[in-house]
């Protein structure tokens, strides 16, 4: 995939790529166009094998403040529902390599929905996070209520979506709506960092680690414990999980190939 305008993406030699959101004019606002670049984004490297964990950013200043608002002042329920915009969001969800999001500045409606897409949250200090959809007569429409709901709980979220407040990175990350937080000018390079280290994992494992703890969340617990069971023993089977202990036995790096 090629930059564009408002979207950068670099693919580094240690398997890790990075996906940058560039609408600086806007504050990274989640347009339609871009929705559209993200989606596409997420589809091609999923199935690049070169790449083994992503990073997700808006860049040093602001991930992303939300949804355009300019599409909301004459937009139909019927012009809304034949965006099919669900489908842009489902190709990151669908997404099987390990996500990092690093959030700087605001992450807020869309652009908090966004963040909460990824596996895991690295927030700086300054960052900010809220769903204020409420304060323009609307609520969430991409999983401010139901990620949410999932990630912190009821009351939490209640609080969140109802006052259309905002919160600082350290209280989310108290609610656990964060993985964790750091200074402002190591989000990225911190995340990178964390990145190149699971990217050099087995990506089979990483990515079945991925897909269980996805799934069993919204599973019976024997249900999901079953899940993880068949996903473990499967794994067995790789070249990579025989590679792993005669690693560690041999006491040197393993050389995991995604066999």
């Amino acid at each position: 995939m090629e930059n564009t305008e408002i979207l950068k993406l670099t693919i580094q030699d240690d398997g890790v790529a990075i996906i940058e959101i560039h609408r600086p004019e806007a504050r990274n606002a989640l347009n339609l166009a871009l929705r559209q670049a993200l989606a596409k984004a997420f589809e091609q490297l999923n199935i690049n094998d070169q790449v083994r964990c992503i990073v997700l950013t808006g860049g040093e200043k602001v991930f992303a403040a939300g949804a355009d608002v300019k599409d909301f002042t004459t937009a139909t329920t019927a012009q809304m529902y034949l965006r099919h915009t669900e489908q842009y969001w489902q190709s990151i969800t669908d997404c099987s390599k390990p996500i990092i999001a690093a959030v700087n500045g605001y992450a807020l409606g869309g652009g908090c929905e966004l963040a909460m897409h990824a596996d895991i949250i690295i927030a700086g200090q300054s960052a900010k996070f809220g769903q204020p959809e409420v304060k323009l007569g609307l609520m969430p429409g991409a999983g401010g209520t139901q990620r949410l709901l999932r990630a912190i709980g009821k009351f939490k979220t209640m609080h969140l979506v109802l006052s259309g407040k905002f919160i600082a990175a350290e209280e989310a990350n108290q609610m656990g709506l964060v993985s964790e937080v750091v200074a402002d000018e190591n989000t990225i390079a911190h995340a990178l960092e964390l990145a190149k280290t699971i990217a050099s994992f087995s990506p089979i494992a990483v990515q079945q680690i991925k897909e269980v703890t996805n799934l069993g969340q919204d599973l019976s617990l024997d249900g999901a414990l079953a899940l993880e069971r068949k996903a473990f023993q499967i794994l067995f089977d790789t070249k990579d999980q025989k590679e792993g202990v005669n690693a560690f036995f041999e006491k040197r790096t393993a050389n995991y190939t995604g066999e």
